[in-house]
């Protein structure tokens, strides 16, 4: 089993709060690690039909017959067992007794906001990040992700750089040595044939897969609510309800711009990215990684694959991950601005092999617009040589951090 960094913060707070919630989207591995990580707790898959009928008829007397020391899988399938779990927290509220999983994110968190809010601790486990993959150290910090160099990690090559992002990192793949475009295929057709129909009343199923590939096709850049209206022939506001299933399902997240408007010509629209470049990839109908060196869109793919990587560690961290861009509408811009509370840190992503001394000319500018008083920042790139270790603005290979 692979060691998933989430682990020693599920363990922390299962020694504080009574009930655990780690939710996330299909296949990343949940129930896996919530059996590895609590063997002592009885293991109950509510996707049983038996199970479900039992708890859905007789929540009380279920949760009576298999005790405080559960591991309840999909949960959001009896809504019911939420109250009943309230008054047993209520009663013996003592830490760690139940661990909650689910894959629909919403459905649980609404259970939790009406019956269980101030006695759990919720957490989102999302496909692995490289670091997790290679087996390198966890980060201890948000200030630690992106923020240390690691010079003695394996240089990777180009090529191998392209696998990583055609195949994506669900877990399954990995542990089971599975094709990767055939089972993201499957991946995808079970999501929309399944999922999707649970969650929304969606009378022509193929606008939503155009609306998928759409999306995809539109990672790294800015949201745009009237252009896929326009494309798949329905309204915005069904597209918003859209992208709100595909956010808390766990496919894609909004990064928004940065709070502080140093123009007056700020762009407020937020950047959509999807978390996994597998499946970004199958959506985009690339075949093989091989296609991905020409491919026109790598500069967004290899954005999509940075950004998603800082989104999943700093997650790893229980923290929701403060991250941002900036842009005006003069077209300067910063691909990523991580929020440090009293100061931000800028990075720019490139998806060039060959260092440019261009690379920073946007963030210098940046620098010195009114009221802006960070002085350093980082460019991340798919190259393989460090350069400019000791400048303000050094040029870093993405394996190194």
């Amino acid at each position: 089993m692979f060691q998933r960094h989430l682990a020693s913060q599920l363990l922390r707070y299962a020694k504080q709060y009574p009930a655990i919630a780690l939710v996330g989207p299909r296949q990343s591995g949940k129930t896996t690690l919530a059996q590895a990580l609590f063997p002592k707790h009885i293991y109950l898959s509510l996707e049983n039909l038996d199970l479900r009928n039992r708890a859905t008829d007789d929540p009380r007397g279920f949760l009576s017959d298999y005790g405080h020391r559960l591991i309840l899988d999909e949960v959001q399938r009896t809504p019911g067992l939420f109250s009943y779990l309230q008054e047993i927290i209520d009663k013996d509220p003592k830490a760690g007794q139940y661990i909650l999983t689910g894959s629909h994110q919403f459905l649980l968190f609404e259970g939790i906001s009406q019956s269980l809010a101030g006695r759990i601790a919720t957490f989102k486990l999302f496909p692995f990040t490289y670091t997790e993959l290679k087996g390198y150290a966890e980060d201890h910090s948000l200030n630690m992700v992106f923020r240390q160099w690691h010079q003695q990690r394996s240089v990777v090559t180009s090529q191998e750089m392209y696998e990583f992002i055609f195949s994506g990192l669900y877990p399954r793949i990995y542990d089971q040595h599975l094709d990767s475009r055939k089972w993201l295929e499957n991946y995808v057709l079970t999501y929309v044939e399944r999922d999707v129909r649970s969650l929304v009343n969606i009378r022509n199923i193929r606008s939503f897969e155009n609306f998928l590939k759409l999306c995809a096709a539109q990672s790294g850049q800015l949201l745009n609510y009237a252009s896929l209206a326009g494309a798949v022939g329905v309204s915005q506001p069904t597209i918003r309800e859209w992208i709100s299933i595909l956010e808390t399902s766990g496919l894609i997240f909004i990064l928004p711009p940065y709070h502080r408007n140093f123009s007056k010509r700020i762009v407020k629209t937020p950047k959509v990215y999807f978390l996994d470049t597998g499946v970004l990839c199958y959506l985009l109908g690339i075949r093989e990684a091989e296609q991905l060196k020409s491919h026109p869109l790598i500069g967004s793919i290899f954005e999509t694959f940075i950004v998603s990587e800082c989104y999943k560690r700093m997650a790893n961290l229980g923290e929701i991950p403060p991250l941002y861009f900036w842009r005006d509408k003069t077209g300067l811009e910063v691909d990523l601005i991580i929020n440090q509370g009293t100061s931000w840190f800028p990075i720019e992503i490139k998806a060039s092999q060959t260092f440019n001394s261009s690379f920073s000319d946007s963030m210098r500018q940046w620098f010195t617009l009114k009221g802006n008083t960070a002085d350093q920042g980082l460019i991340i790139y798919a190259g393989k040589d460090i350069v400019g270790a000791h400048s303000d603005i050094p040029t870093v290979p993405w394996f190194y951090l």
